[in-house]
């Protein structure tokens, strides 16, 4: 009788682990979150959220603080600003460092998930938010950790496990993130692998997600064909997309503060956030103080008609942002124009016509067209337009309310911010929570917790009506 040999056993075992493997059978690391293919970790997010179930909400408010807690620190909130503009190349860190912060701190939690309730003399019937399941979440290069904060909260709050599909230039800051809430996680109890993502993002895993049978709803936060993806998907899914902010200035406007704060909206995170001040209308009459309030306020005024036809040639083509350019500082572009930049600015200002590339592209960059209109109702009508149906943000600055209302009205943007910073509308200086996926197309508008949950009714016939 023949032995089999202990080297060939340890062969055949290496073999078949490989392959098992390499079919994406086994997961990764099962507490880091990061997963060598999306099927994988799918099915990790599947099996998290099936334990997840069993939780109460008080261990569900437990997690969240956790991710908190762990998003919101000096050291944490520093260190991905930094690697987020390191990384990606856009940016401004202390911009970043506070929209950490404000994605840690003021996205809403489980006190977002009310109950409904009716009693009478047939029973007691209550409509609770329940979880889909497994969330498929897309997110872009412009927020990459602000929205993995975001969206984090908000669909473990509502108890869902969620798979990141991640933008391939946030790679490597966006895996820093997730490894980190998943040790935090741990650390507060929770199920293994209730956030999770993949190692190679791209956009064949991208797809494979979106297709993936567990993955019962899919939220997008990017750009037109990447919503336009999920919302073709035949699952639920929610949509933030683009959009091209306009501001509207009228002769009545506390100019000196609306200067300050359209300069300061403008050039926040450099024009990044899609909520951004993108171009304004302001009345002929009002156009030459505004800009010299501007001015003071860290704007530098580009006059000269060749410069600006050259910066709309090295910044947009073809109705489009060229990309290397996207959020980059403002002394790049005027050191690309031969021009030397005074100290502290921060955003470039230049009047041109309404058809002009800086008024009707998204540019996402440190640079601002003005136009100039005759009267508050030209300058409403022209916002509408330039808005290009996007139903993102707009912000208007006036002291007359019936012109503010008309804007309101005719604008039907998601945020209208009155008379402030846009980042006032993501509650950054205004009231309110804070969101960075932003669902103008399909109209859930700031998302938060709620959003992220199904409504279900469950009727108790005949008790529980002590009136």
């Amino acid at each position: 009788m023949s032995t089999i040999s202990p080297d060939l056993v340890r062969k055949v075992i290496q073999d078949v682990i490989q392959e098992v493997i390499g079919k994406g059978q086994a997961p990764a690391v099962a507490t880091d979150g990061i997963f060598e293919d999306m099927d994988a970790a799918v099915n990790a997010a599947d099996k998290a959220w099936r334990q997840y179930m069993d939780c109460s909400m008080a261990d569900r408010a437990r997690f969240i603080q956790a991710i908190r807690d762990l998003a919101s620190s000096d050291e944490n909130a520093e260190y991905m600003a930094k690697a987020t503009v390191e990384e990606t190349g856009m940016g401004r860190v202390e911009d970043k460092i506070l929209k950490n912060k404000i994605a840690a701190l003021q996205t809403p939690g489980i006190e977002d998930l009310p109950t409904e309730a009716w009693s009478g003399d047939e029973g007691l019937t209550t409509i609770e938010l329940s979880p889909f399941g497994v969330i498929g979440a897309i997110t872009p290069t412009t927020n990459p950790t602000e929205t993995v904060i975001n969206n984090s909260i908000g669909m473990l709050a509502a108890g869902n496990a969620v798979v990141f599909s991640p933008h391939p230039r946030a790679t490597k800051i966006t895996h820093w993130l997730i490894r980190k809430i998943n040790a935090a996680l741990t650390a507060a109890g929770a199920p293994a692998n209730l956030v999770v993502t993949v190692a190679k993002p791209s956009i064949d895993n991208t797809n494979a997600m979106m297709e993936h049978p567990a993955v019962r709803m899919l939220v997008a936060t990017g750009g037109p064909s990447i919503v336009k993806a999920v919302l073709s998907s035949g699952k639920k899914a929610i949509g933030a997309g683009a959009g091209n902010p306009p501001v509207v200035v009228d002769q009545t406007a506390d100019l000196v503060r609306a200067a300050r704060d359209i300069v300061d909206g403008a050039s926040f995170d450099n024009n990044l956030p899609c909520t951004a001040e993108k171009e304004v209308l302001a009345v002929e009459c009002v156009v030459d103080l505004l800009k010299f309030e501007m001015l003071k306020n860290g704007a530098f005024e580009l006059k000269d008609q060749a410069k600006i036809a050259e910066l709309a040639a090295m910044v947009a083509k073809d109705g489009h942002a060229v990309t290397k350019w996207v959020g980059k500082d403002v002394a790049q572009f005027l050191d690309a124009l031969g021009i030397e930049a005074p100290k502290g600015t921060r955003l470039i200002i230049a009047e041109v016509p309404f058809e002009h590339p800086f008024v009707q592209t998204e540019l996402m960059m440190p640079i601002l067209g003005i136009v100039r209109v005759k009267n508050t109702d030209e300058a409403i009508e022209l916002a509408v337009k330039a808005e290009h149906g996007n139903r993102h943000t707009a912000i208007m600055h006036s002291a007359d309310v019936n012109a503010l209302t008309k804007m309101a009205k005719r604008i039907q943007t998601t945020i209208f911010v009155k008379n402030g910073p846009s980042y006032a509308g993501i509650g950054i200086g205004g009231e309110g929570f804070n969101t960075f996926t932003i669902a103008g197309p399909t109209g859930e508008g700031l998302t938060s917790a709620r959003c992220y949950a199904r409504r279900r009714r469950c009727a108790l016939v005949g008790g529980m009506n002590v009136r």
